[in-house]
């Protein structure tokens, strides 16, 4: 699962780089900025993981 985060990650910040170089691009910025919200909300709350007592 870490795996898929972190090319999530990756996909994210390369969307960004596209969307913020070309205009006509414009939706790719949002979706980058989604992906990579959700990105580090599944990386926090997975190192989180079960917290048995």
């Amino acid at each position: 699962m870490n795996s898929l985060l972190i090319i999530a990650g990756v996909i994210a910040i390369l969307l960004l780089l596209v969307g913020g170089f070309n205009q006509a691009l414009n939706f790719l910025l949002w979706v980058g900025i989604i992906l990579l919200i959700l990105a580090v909300l599944g990386w926090v709350f997975g190192r989180r993981g079960p917290r048995v007592p």
